[in-house]
């Protein structure tokens, strides 16, 4: 039942944006390093809208899911808070 939750395209579409944002803040440190910058550029916005673009789609999944078993909801809502983490992780141990 765990993999028929993550079929669902609001299920693991958070998941897939999460890794993106990480992808984007370590292509920037690999890039441009740790240094503060004078104005935000690209990554920072990218990194912002793919992680702010998750609150509707996550909770459209639990509307959509909770009622066919909120326990499996409830998994996935951890798996794709987890990777929420993940993505602010670097952002927040390196100081970007």
């Amino acid at each position: 039942m765990m993999l028929s939750t993550f079929r669902m395209p609001s299920a693991w579409l958070p998941v897939a944006m999460s890794s993106a944002a990480l992808v984007v803040v370590l292509g920037h440190v690999l890039v441009a390093g740790t240094a503060r910058e004078a104005d935000e550029g690209t990554a920072a916005h990218l990194w912002q809208l793919l992680l702010a673009g998750q609150v509707p789609v996550i909770a459209w999944f639990l509307v959509r899911s909770w009622s066919k078993g909120p326990r499996h909801a409830m998994k996935a809502l951890a798996v794709q808070v987890a990777a929420i983490i993940a993505a602010l992780a670097p952002v927040a141990l390196l100081g970007l």
